[in-house]
């Protein structure tokens, strides 16, 4: 028999145990309800909009969702930007599996003001704006902005009609941000743009309610106690958004056809058409993650390049070959600056950009083929020099070395190499790295190896030559 003694020893033991059992479920069940506290990304929408804005706004929505986030809140302040970065984002924002949350702190002007729409809820700070978002094509610097064609203006009407259908927000109010001929009785007059204070919003149900701050706005959800997540652009977006601006973009097109340029004149692409490539691949590698380079851009470029390619090494002369690869070039650079909205003053001036670009890069490969000769680095990249020409390295016949100084008349385009005729033969030669055309007065300046190098003789006529 066990005895009473015993007994209580072993309630006491089993109390003492069922306290301590209580006290670690009671730790948990804490820690478990801290760690399922809701998360809420931010993701601040400020200064110019641009198109390295939304890759940055569609990374933080696939990773709110990743995490299961309850929300993600756009913490706006901007007065606009480009129309097709704006609907980027907006489509991104309508497509999220999260729930999202426009805290317009202090303005949403223009492309904002369609970012704000898009969102689930919209909340205003105090003294908030919203609004004036009519398409505008910007003028040179100090110049006003000018006005667009009624199609561009037709086609953001909708864009933003399309937006307040989807988030059940008034429809005129949305098209009266875009177009001054919509007017609103008691709201807005025909021939003026609508642009809503705070109150005037929560007035006419385009916002859903008022907050001086961001956690006062998640406390009116239910997210009072929710963690706070802030994102902000990595360095690859900030990468995207320094390649998508149109100085550098310009730049970078321009140091790419002049690498490329003197890579193919000279006969050997080396250094020079490696620098072009890779400037041209930032180009396009920039503007393919905006989403404005596909497939077609990259075949388009790759053509031009082969075009003209096959214009210089292949055929005689510059004709139909080399105008089809001018004109492929400039149709993929000029289609990877414009999206979707843009206006067709902004496509007229994508093109003057990338003729621009196309010419400088031009004129400054002539100015270096010129001089390249001349330096010592340029001369080994057009083969000035090589190996000495005595019977230790030579491999032509020693025949060759006598047209050295003699004089003839290029038969064909020197590109650097090409045939010439010297008295009466028929002869292979390569320039001195500046282009002859064909029937220009020649001199062999050099015999090296099995390469006969000329020069051009400045001022002298072929018919001169001739007798």
């Amino acid at each position: 028999m066990i005895s009473l003694s015993a007994r209580l020893d072993s309630v006491r033991w089993s109390g003492c145990l069922a306290l301590i059992a209580i006290g670690f479920f009671a730790m948990f069940t804490t820690a478990l309800a801290q760690d399922k506290r809701p998360i809420v990304y931010v993701a601040p929408i400020e200064g110019i909009i641009d198109l390295g804005l939304a890759p940055f706004v569609q990374r933080v929505l696939n990773e709110a969702a990743e995490a299961g986030a309850a929300m993600v809140v756009l913490d706006i302040n901007t007065f606009g930007g480009r129309v097709d970065a704006a609907v980027q984002i907006r489509d991104a924002l309508l497509n999220s599996k999260v729930p999202t949350l426009a805290y317009v702190n202090k303005r949403a002007i223009s492309a904002g003001a369609l970012i704000a729409l898009s969102s689930e809820k919209l909340v205003m700070a105090d003294g908030g704006t919203i609004g004036a978002a009519t398409p505008v094509q910007m003028g040179k610097p100090g110049d006003d902005a000018q006005p667009v064609s009624e199609k561009t203006v037709s086609y953001v009407r909708k864009e933003f009609r399309a937006t307040a259908e989807s988030r059940k927000r008034p429809l005129l109010l949305a098209e009266a941000m875009v177009d001054a001929d919509v007017a609103i009785p008691g709201v807005i007059e025909k021939g003026k743009l609508l642009t809503l204070t705070t109150e005037e919003a929560l007035e006419h149900q385009l916002a859903d309610s008022r907050a001086d701050t961001l956690e006062s706005a998640l406390a009116q959800l239910g997210l009072g106690a929710a963690e706070i997540r802030q994102a902000s652009p990595n360095w690859a977006e900030n990468v995207v958004r320094l390649l998508t601006q149109p100085v550098l973009s310009s730049l970078l097109i321009s140091i790419g056809m002049l690498g490329i340029i003197v890579g193919l004149r000279t006969g050997d692409f080396g250094i020079a058409g490696s620098i072009g490539v890779a400037s041209l691949g930032l180009f396009f590698w920039g503007h393919w993650l905006v989403q404005l380079v596909g497939w077609e851009e990259l075949l388009l470029a790759l053509g031009g390049i082969v075009l003209l390619a096959l214009e210089i090494f292949v055929i005689t002369g510059f004709g139909i070959a080399g105008l089809l690869g001018i004109l492929a070039l400039v149709a993929s650079l000029v289609l990877s600056l414009v999206g979707p909205g843009d206006t067709t003053a902004f496509i007229l001036t994508a093109v003057e950009r990338v003729v621009y670009a196309l010419l400088f890069a031009f004129v400054l490969s002539l100015a270096l083929l010129r001089l390249l000769p001349r330096l010592p680095f340029g001369r080994r990249l057009v083969l000035e020099t090589a190996l000495g020409a005595d019977y230790q390295y030579t491999s032509a016949p020693e025949g060759d070395a006598r047209w050295l100084g003699k004089q003839g008349v290029a038969s064909s385009p020197l590109r650097p190499a090409g045939i010439a005729d010297i008295e009466g033969r028929r002869v292979d030669v390569v320039s001195d790295g500046e282009l002859i055309e064909a029937g220009q007065a020649i001199e062999v300046s050099l015999v090296d190896g099995n390469r006969i190098v000329v020069r051009r003789i400045p001022h002298i006529t072929t018919e001169r030559q001739d007798k």
